[in-house]
């Protein structure tokens, strides 16, 4: 009895190790099969509901973010509403709701005409929420008449400032521990100077380097709103020339040439009668003399 409980024992201990490696085996798996955001802590289906979340967030969006890189947005919307002071204040509420701001903003109303006012605005969008942003103002203020979007490259020159100041900051620096150094007042006058031109220098990159920093940071939406008969502020196609453009075209020329000949010959007419009667009286005054220049009488024979 006592053998065969000992047998008993070290079969069920091998049993357990046994399940415990399997167990351990298979974790790997699992995790490699879980969610990522259960791998990171987050439950799957918070993981899912964010996902979804920020699908549908994007989905009524008309612009895109470039993958990476310092770009300048920019783009011009165009629409038409019944009442344009409220469209107005909407769209400035849309952009200060997501931490921008109205940069620049006219206005123009006609008492006598309320249906045909228009509102520009230039609104400064954070680049973080500009799809977002530029959608939303698209389809909650009226009917969208027209929209255009650019992005702008500007990595390669952000880079290239960037480097400068760093290169201006090194060689300020180094001037001003080579001022400490100096022994005569001219060589001390010449290295002030040298850092002075160096600051000045410097100034204007950090300036450039802010501009482009607000630029990158910030999209620009230029907003024209107008009213329900309000005309678009736009450059309409020119139409193909035909017979009647042409008749109308060469008339014009026409006219024009005609305008100017008879300008020029009423500019020139004052100067023609005084060069022509100033001509008249040298004639007449030579002929006059010539009638007064007595005969030469014939040759005298000599004796």
């Amino acid at each position: 009895m006592l053998a065969g409980g000992l047998v008993l024992a070290g079969c069920s201990g091998g049993s357990a190790s046994s399940s415990g490696v399997a167990g351990s085996a298979a974790a790997p798996g699992a995790v490699a099969r879980a969610a990522p955001g259960a791998a990171l802590g987050v439950p799957a289906a918070a993981a899912a509901a964010g996902a979804a979340a920020a699908k549908s967030s994007g989905a009524g969006t008309t612009a895109q973010l470039a993958p990476a890189g310092e770009i300048i947005y920019t783009a011009q919307l165009t629409v038409r509403t019944a009442n344009v002071a409220a469209a107005a204040a909407k769209a400035a509420q849309i952009a200060q709701g997501v931490g921008g701001y109205i940069s620049n903003e006219a206005t123009s109303a006609d008492p006598d005409h309320p249906s045909e006012a228009t509102a520009t605005m230039q609104l400064k969008i954070p680049v973080a929420t500009y799809p977002a942003t530029l959608g939303l103002l698209a389809g909650s203020l009226g009917a969208q008449l027209s929209l255009q979007e650019q992005a702008q490259d500007v990595t390669e020159q952000v880079a290239d400032v960037n480097s400068q100041v760093t290169s201006y900051e090194a060689a300020i620096a180094q001037l001003r521990a080579l001022l400490s150094r100096v022994g005569s007042i001219g060589d001390l006058l010449s290295v002030q100077n040298q850092i002075n031109d160096e600051e000045s220098a410097l100034e204007a990159l950090q300036a450039q380097q802010r501009a482009l920093s607000h630029e990158t940071s910030y999209a620009t939406v230029t907003l024209t709103i107008v009213g329900p008969k309000a005309k678009p502020v736009g450059h309409p196609r020119p139409a193909p020339p035909g017979l009647a453009g042409g008749l109308g075209a060469g008339w014009h020329a026409l006219r024009v040439t005609v305008s100017w000949t008879l300008a020029f010959l009423g500019a020139v007419a004052p100067f023609a009668a005084v060069a022509g009667l100033a001509g008249f009286v040298v004639y007449r005054g030579r002929r006059w003399l010539i009638r007064r220049r007595p005969a030469a009488g014939p040759a005298s024979p000599e004796n």
